[in-house]
Formats: structure tokens, C-alpha cells, sequence
């Protein structure tokens, strides 16, 4: 693997571009030392770090370890070439979000087709014509850095759900379970993989509002007052609130308000009615029950999950949930994947 770095030392050679647009991480991908170099020389006029890989197994791997802002990667190389390098890299979770630009000297319409299909962000053609490759970088590095404040600030939500949980011993795990089990349930449903990845991060956030109860409430040994019990439900409005301004999180803003709610109209905050409830808020609705019921609380001993089981079935004979729903999560409980 043949890696190196390029920053320019001097100041950019045009002040008015290079204030206005943000400066990056940005990895260039050509197994010819010449282009590299080349590319690299144009990006170092705005400020830009400029690390090199010579092929795509070496661009994954530096990729995985570095995280820049931004892949220049030639389609033709040996070993893994661009295509192949890109689908791997927004395959992946963790890189998926780095934008990816080839730069490619094929002209045939189906080439593009199979770039994009790869899920490349963007395309040059050789030659590379610098004003046109340094204004792309700027609009993919600027838009970067927006996907990077939203996933900061998604982070900051789900790190604040976890300290809400900490500050009572007895929901310990309690948001990691929740995540798991709705997940699972919604996979064995066969939901699609955004469906299933929302109930992760519903599991982990349904009740974030609770940050708005006091702690008198949130952590009484007793049973709470009528009065107490009506300010404990509002962590179902303030949750949704918090949600509410992250794009990122519009899928899980239901299962945050919603599940409390009951079939029968009998839950909170709306008093919604049957196929009025999202079913993701419907299963994180059962599947919580199920982890309150089989673990331990103040006001309680934990039930073994066959109990548990036992009470969502007379729940959803009361109107409460769907049967359907229940029967699945029995099933897997029965198969040990719980």
C-alpha cells in the first residue's frame, strides 16, 4: 500500500473561495503516483489535507481508520477498483456517509450507471479540469459537514436517554433491551431494514422526555397520585419534542409519542385507536411491557418471561395490543432469541 500525506503550507491562492467553504480531510485514490499528485496539487490551493491510497483495498482500509471528509477515486485500478471500493464503503454503517467522487475517463452512459448503482456521490471525468474539481469538493465537503452536525446532535440525544436511564438503577438496560427486542420483533415481521434500524433507535430513545419529569416523580418507590401520573405522562410530548428538529429522527418520533397508546383509545397522549398508533409505537408498546415485567422495579419483583407472556396475551384481550404482535414475541422467546 502506498500512502502518503500533501498539505499545503502557504496560504490559499484564492482567499475569497477558500474562506467561504469549509477545509477537509480528503483521500485520493489512483494507483498512478503522477495523477495523485496532480489532483492533490489543485486541492492544497484551498487549504485542504490530502492523504493517498494506490488502490481500493487500500482505500478501505485507510478509510476505516482515518475517516476523511471526502474519497477522489479512480474507477480503473487492479485488485479492487473504484466501483467496487465505493459499493463497500457505503455498504458499511460506519463510512457510508463519506461522500465518494469518480474520477474516471470512461464516457459510456452505463459506466455512470454502474458508478451510481454503487452509490457514488458525484463524478469527474479525465482530464480533470481544477475549477471544476475544487468547486465540486467545496459543495460535497460543505455538505458533509451538515450530515456531521446532524449525526452530533443525534448522538447528543441518544447519550442524554442514557443518562436519564442512569438515574434510576432500576431501568438500568433497560433502553439496550428495548432496542433489541423491538428490533428483533420487527425483523421477525419481516420489516424492512429502515423500519427495523428506527425501532433500534426508538428503543434507545422512547423516553427521552423524561428528562422534563422531576425526580420526585420519575424516581418514587410508591405508586404515583393522579396528579403525578398525569405530569409523568407528559414525557411522551416532551420527547417527541426533542425529536422533533432532527430530520434524522422523523421515524422515530412516533414510537417517542406514541408508545403509551392502547388499541382501545384507553392510552396516552392522543388516545389514538387502532391502526390510528404506528405499528413500530405498537411494538415498542409490547415489547416494553414485556422488559417491565421481567425485571425488577421498586414497586416489584420481575416475573419469569413465560408470566410475562401470560399478561400481554390478556392485555391484547382487553384491546390493548395486537394479538398478532404478542404471538410473534412469544415465538421468539420460545426460539431463545430475546
Amino acid at each position: 500500500m502506498n500512502r502518503q500525506s500533501f498539505t499545503n503550507r502557504e496560504p490559499a491562492s484564492s482567499p475569497n473561495a477558500a474562506d467561504l467553504s469549509p477545509v477537509g480531510r480528503i483521500l485520493v485514490v489512483d494507483d498512478i503516483e503522477a495523477n495523485r499528485k496532480l489532483v492533490a496539487s489543485f486541492l492544497v490551493r484551498d487549504g485542504h489535507h490530502v492523504e493517498f491510497a494506490d488502490d481500493g483495498q487500500s482505500a478501505l482500509e485507510v478509510v476505516a481508520r482515518d475517516h476523511p471528509d471526502l474519497v477522489l477515486m479512480d474507477v480503473m485500478m487492479p485488485h479492487v477498483n473504484g466501483f467496487d471500493a465505493c459499493r463497500a464503503l457505503k455498504a458499511n454503517p460506519a463510512t457510508r456517509l463519506i461522500p465518494v467522487v469518480l474520477v474516471t475517463a470512461l464516457q459510456d452512459s452505463e459506466d455512470r450507471i454502474r458508478g451510481l448503482d454503487a452509490g457514488a456521490d458525484d463524478f469527474i471525468s479525465k482530464p480533470v479540469n481544477p475549477h471544476e474539481l475544487r468547486a465540486r469538493v467545496r459543495s460535497l465537503i460543505r455538505l458533509k459537514r451538515y450530515t456531521d452536525e446532524l449525526d452530533t446532535a443525534e448522538s447528543v440525544i441518544l447519550s442524554l436517554a442514557l443518562t436519564i436511564e442512569a438515574r434510576d438503577r432500576y431501568t438500568e438496560g433497560h433502553c439496550q433491551r428495548l432496542a433489541s427486542y423491538a428490533s428483533s420483533l420487527g425483523r421477525h415481521i419481516g420489516l424492512s431494514d429502515e423500519d427495523v434500524a428506527a425501532l433500534a433507535r426508538g428503543g434507545f430513545l422512547h423516553d427521552i422526555g423524561k428528562v422534563g419529569i422531576p425526580d420526585a416523580i420519575l424516581l418514587k418507590k410508591g405508586r404515583l397520585t393522579p396528579d403525578e401520573y398525569a405530569v409523568m405522562k407528559q414525557h411522551a410530548i416532551i420527547g417527541d419534542r426533542l425529536c422533533g428538529e432532527l430530520r434524522t429522527l422523523r421515524q422515530v418520533r412516533p414510537i417517542v409519542r406514541h408508545h403509551h397508546e392502547r388499541l382501545d383509545g384507553s392510552g396516552y397522549p392522543d388516545a389514538l385507536r387502532g391502526d390510528a398508533i404506528p405499528l413500530l409505537a405498537q411494538i415498542t408498546a409490547i415489547v416494553d411491557v414485556f422488559d417491565a415485567l421481567t425485571t425488577e422495579r421498586p414497586y416489584k419483583d420481575a416475573v419469569t418471561p413465560d408470566h410475562a407472556f401470560e399478561e400481554l396475551i390478556g392485555e391484547a384481550a382487553r384491546g390493548w395490543h395486537r394479538r398478532d404482535l404478542v404471538d410473534a414475541l412469544i415465538v421468539l422467546g420460545q426460539q431463545g432469541r430475546l
